[in-house]
């Protein structure tokens, strides 16, 4: 299976694979929450992850930070793989990949000041034992708040500053990479674009690689350099997100984009429509785990799991029966 798409990546995901028990009564039955997913994030670039619910997009964010096990499959974080390392063993990299959790309240103590939030990450890593203060004052003027702040609770700010609050916390170890799962997704249509051009600017200035969980396909088409498109665990398409989107080839990147809202409503438009639900990630269909409610699907799509076909400059689809579809 071919998984490079950059000569040198930052982080390469082989065959990442997260199932769950679903209980001590039933453990011979799993979640399977992530099967099989390859991609890499390279350097100094964002790769939007996005997908309908439960398609498993946070569960890969999280296992690639570690802080879900994976049961299968490898990460390689600068070359180095930190798939099974003990938590003793992880810390050093911990400092180097960092998250920007979806919502900023319930991920910020409401026992803490802002100042203690920030000064708790540099605590854990022993940085800015000297200058802690004014380390402190930097982070919170380089996501646009007020350093008199520092003395505030989370409760006290708006969700767009507890959001910024969250990201500067992100900062403060100075890492080199950070997964922002959902982070706009709670906050109101106005503030969301704060936030995207703050994330922008911060990693254009301190060339920070950052992989960016979402579902808004219009928000990933703005801020991210490559795109996974992800259905039930596994990953359908993947490639430059110009590419992605001006060709879809996948039969599920075209649903998801035909149901993208476009801002002209005199534009003329042609929606796919898919029956049905997402299958149970307990009991997914055979074979191509999309095949059950693609327009597409025939004999073929149950017998096997389709790998990913490339089809140039980056741009890979699982699916047996590209040759048919058109975009």
């Amino acid at each position: 299976m071919t998984t490079t798409i950059s000569a040198n990546p930052l982080l390469r995901v082989q065959g990442l694979t997260v199932h769950f028990p679903t209980g001590a009564a039933r453990r011979e039955q799993v979640v399977r929450a992530v099967e099989d997913v390859s991609f890499d994030v390279p350097r100094r670039s964002i790769v939007g992850l996005v997908g309908e619910s439960g398609s498993g997009k946070t569960t890969t964010g999280r296992a690639l930070l570690r802080l879900f096990a994976p049961t299968a499959g490898r990460i390689l974080f600068d070359g180095t793989d930190i798939t099974n390392l003990n938590e003793s063993r992880m810390l050093p990299w911990r400092r180097r990949m960092q998250i920007v959790f979806q919502d900023p309240y319930a991920s910020l103590n409401p026992r803490m000041t802002v100042a203690e939030i920030l000064g708790e990450a540099l605590d854990t890593h022993g940085l800015a034992q000297t200058r802690r203060d004014a380390r402190i004052g930097e982070l919170l003027e380089r996501v646009g708040l007020n350093t008199e702040q520092r003395r505030r609770y989370p409760h006290e700010f708006s969700g767009g500053q507890r959001q910024r609050i969250g990201i500067a916390r992100a900062l403060a170890v100075e890492p080199d990479f950070i997964v922002a799962d959902e982070p706009v997704s709670a906050l109101d249509v106005s503030v969301q674009a704060q936030v995207l051009n703050l994330l922008q600017d911060l990693q254009r200035d301190l060339g920070l690689t950052m992989l960016f969980v979402a579902h808004d396909l219009a928000v990933v088409d703005y801020l991210c350099d490559e795109v996974v498109v992800m259905y039930l665990g596994r990953v359908m398409e993947r490639g430059p997100t110009r590419r992605v989107y001006d060709a879809p080839r996948h039969p599920y990147t075209q649903a998801l984009l035909s149901a993208a809202p476009v801002p002209d409503p005199r534009a003329a438009r042609s929606r796919i429509l898919l029956k049905g639900e997402i299958p149970s990630p307990v009991n997914p269909p055979s074979g191509c785990v999309f095949r059950t409610r693609c327009p597409y699907a025939a004999e073929i799509c149950a017998s096997a799991v389709p790998s990913p076909r490339d089809l140039g400059d980056g741009h890979h689809a699982a699916c047996v029966r590209l040759d048919e579809i058109t975009s």
